[in-house]
């Protein structure tokens, strides 16, 4: 198993397990962007989480959910950032789901989600909508 989150998952190797359950194992990045930064990632491999049926999608998320208090409030953060990179042209550099949830301060100098993207012309919401409900069909 190359994987490295499904590593962790497995106790192959050592990781700050903050919380775990039957679906998702929630551990501490060792290279965080923040004190309390967190990783929560499904215990079984897929790597994008439209390949997740929608249980184990609830059951990531309900994690996610939940730690997400007490990972600010333990290291008294005023906010988190909360995001997925989900597939290897957004930075996923891991193809295994994860979820990072990263404590915030008001004087932290981190942007929001929308600093990541530079500002430029973009297609009509209308065509875009109409594209996504087609591809829903």
């Amino acid at each position: 198993m190359s994987c490295i989150f499904c590593r962790i998952a497995s106790a192959e190797i050592p990781a700050e397990v903050v919380a775990q359950d039957g679906y998702a194992l929630a551990f501490l990045d060792i290279a965080p962007l923040a004190d309390g930064h967190t990783v929560v990632v499904p215990r079984r491999h897929v790597a994008t989480l439209e390949e997740m049926p929608p249980a184990e999608i609830e059951a990531l998320f309900r994690m996610v959910a939940h730690l997400s208090g007490p990972v600010r409030r333990a290291v008294g953060a005023a906010g988190s950032t909360i995001g997925v990179n989900n597939g290897a042209a957004t930075g996923q550099t891991i193809p295994h789901v994860h979820v990072h949830i990263v404590p915030r301060w008001d004087d932290d100098g981190a942007g929001s989600v929308h600093t990541i993207f530079r500002p430029g012309s973009r297609r009509p919401v209308g065509e875009v909508g109409k594209e996504i409900r087609k591809a829903l069909a």
